[in-house]
């Protein structure tokens, strides 16, 4: 990234990687991170892609065009803030949906211009990754990040901010969308995750068991496509009752919640790291919460979650990564320009 001066002012965060549409305002405050967000709005489009069972991009991207500037309007009056008010401006450039990156990449750009501010694209699992910074008890580093979501299930070795080494990363479906299709698959609603892990509360425990995939050799990555298959096998031939299709939903969280777990002390104690970040969507689960603080009560180490709103996609995150990487003096030239695919591993660092 090109050098210039560093930002201090209110930054600008928009996320439109999605099906999310979300846009913060946040003041960089290296000691107390989270006291600097300013406001922050966030506007979902699951009633828009629930007949379909899934996101459509094109619609997704449409979407973002009607929705993006009102929000930018509406978080500035609840910051009380105007647009010459903004020292920098920063958007998720990728990974995502191309449609979707380019209307937020787009507007950021024009606004940054307009302005005459400096402008920032953050990568998206660089927001997540540092979301729980925004709380009031926030990581230092060194730790281990596992970032877990519908399009990502990542281990992340994390020396500093830009300082990343993945450890290990899913070689198929990730854990929530595993979490999705079979939720599709069992016939729940769309979004199928967080039905089917509401669904588990009312599972019988040891009603079914499925394998915990991959952590019967050594290695941190990832693979859940084969544990889908053997819920849809175990679905399709039984009793198809709503009891068996909680039992069921309660079995398969178990296996997705255990195998993370296993991973995530493996990776610990692989790097020594004593501090043990979770972000991403699935990082809501409550029992994979309760889990993940347990082992670490048991083993000694600690584990950090973002608050449930900053769990699933949003603008703060991004206005977070992107006010450290802009106080580092860190921004982009005018080219409009996003990344469907991004190696985290290739940010530099913030120094």
């Amino acid at each position: 990234m090109p050098a210039g001066p560093a930002v201090t002012g209110p930054v600008l965060g928009i996320e439109t990687s999605c099906d999310e549409t979300g846009v913060a305002l946040l003041r960089w405050q290296p000691e107390a991170p989270g006291e600097g967000l300013l406001a922050h709005t966030l506007y979902s489009q699951i009633k828009l892609h629930a007949d379909y069972g899934g996101v459509v991009p094109e619609l997704a991207s449409r979407d973002h065009v009607r929705k993006l500037m009102p929000l930018v309007r509406e978080t500035l009056a609840a910051a009380g803030l105007e647009p010459q008010d903004l020292a920098g401006v920063a958007y998720t450039a990728g990974p995502g949906l191309a449609g979707a990156l380019l209307v937020g990449a787009s507007a950021a750009r024009a606004m940054a211009w307009a302005l005459g501010v400096p402008a920032v694209g953050v990568h998206h699992m660089e927001g997540h990754l540092l979301a729980p910074l925004l709380e009031a008890d926030p990581p230092e580093p060194p730790f281990v990040a596992l970032l877990v979501s519908g399009g990502h299930s990542m281990l992340v070795e994390v020396a500093g901010i830009g300082r990343y080494r993945i450890l290990g990363d899913t070689l198929d479906d990730a854990a929530g969308e595993a979490f999705d299709k079979t939720a599709k698959l069992m016939g729940l609603p769309y979004p199928g995750g967080p039905a089917l892990a509401a669904l588990a509360g009312q599972g019988r425990p040891g009603a079914f068991r499925f394998s915990r995939p991959m952590t019967d050799r050594p290695g941190l990555d990832f693979s859940f496509s084969g544990l889908k298959t053997q819920v849809l096998l175990a679905w399709q031939g039984s009793d198809r009752t709503e009891q068996t299709r909680a039992d069921v939903a309660l079995a398969f969280e178990e296996a997705i919640v255990d195998t993370l777990v296993i991973k995530c002390r493996r990776a610990l104690e692989a790097t020594g790291a004593a501090r043990l970040v979770i972000a991403g969507g699935v990082g809501a689960n409550r029992r994979l919460r309760a889990e993940l603080a347990a082992a670490g009560d048991q083993d000694g180490f600690r584990t950090y979650f973002p608050r449930l709103a900053f769990c699933t996609d949003n603008g703060a995150m991004i206005a977070l990564a992107g006010a450290i990487r802009l106080a580092h003096g860190q921004h982009q030239d005018a080219t409009v320009q996003v990344f469907p695919r991004w190696d985290l591993e290739s940010l530099p660092p913030a120094v």
